[in-house]
């Protein structure tokens, strides 16, 4: 699963849109990201001491290579190939391969093993009928005990974008209830919207409101 596109020239006109659909995204440019970390996660993380990582929507591998920076060993999944062939090379370039590895899921379909001391879904948005929830419902249960889920989503469409009331954007809140979490094994560490700038696509400035949720299972 990619990021969020805010600005996608089409969509699917049905369905959810899977591998065929983002690796033709990705290919209509050489690169759709910037290559920097997010700002929440780059923020939320820099106190954490690292272990193992789970990036999920990796993406161009922009998080998952800002962890391994801090010396997370970070596994980054995505339903493009394009997108982690990208990631891959990212990750070579920045001198961090040995503490990146990468694969493919459907989301919807499948999940990487094991327990991780970060699982991070940032901007794990998609078009069609997209199973978010249940999928963040993973991404809880393959937390470690003593680790975090941190989740990053759109709260609304951005200044410059029509309102489309059939998309529903969670508040963080809503976030929280989603997840399901067991009562007594967790603590809400993060449950807030923010405002940040963001240009439209004639590169006018603009502005979107974002959610950030981050929760810790308890040792």
């Amino acid at each position: 699963m990619a990021h969020a596109n805010d600005h996608a020239p089409h969509t699917p006109e049905a369905g959810f849109a899977g591998e065929e659909f983002w690796d033709s995204r990705y290919r209509e440019s050489d690169r759709i990201w910037s290559g920097n970390a997010n700002a929440v996660l780059a923020r939320e993380a820099a106190a954490l001491a690292p272990g193992r990582a789970l990036d999920l929507g990796c993406g161009e591998g922009g998080d998952a290579v800002w962890l391994a920076r801090q010396g997370w060993h970070v596994t980054g999944t995505d339903i493009s190939g394009v997108a982690l062939e990208r990631a891959a090379a990212h990750a070579a370039d920045a001198g961090v391969a040995d503490r990146t590895a990468w694969e493919r899921h459907d989301l919807a379909e499948s999940f990487p093993a094991g327990e991780y001391d970060l699982v991070s879904a940032c901007f794990l948005h998609t078009y069609g009928d997209f199973p978010r929830e249940r999928v963040l419902r993973r991404a809880a249960a393959a937390v470690a005990p003593g680790g975090v889920l941190l989740v990053v989503g759109h709260a609304g469409w951005a200044s410059w974008q029509e309102d489309r009331p059939e998309v529903d954007f969670p508040t963080p809140d809503e976030v929280v209830a989603q997840l399901e979490l067991e009562a007594g094994a967790w603590e809400v560490l993060l449950a807030e919207e923010h405002v940040r700038a963001q240009d439209q696509p004639d590169g006018r400035p603009g502005t979107r409101t974002d959610n950030a949720v981050k929760v810790r299972r308890l040792p």
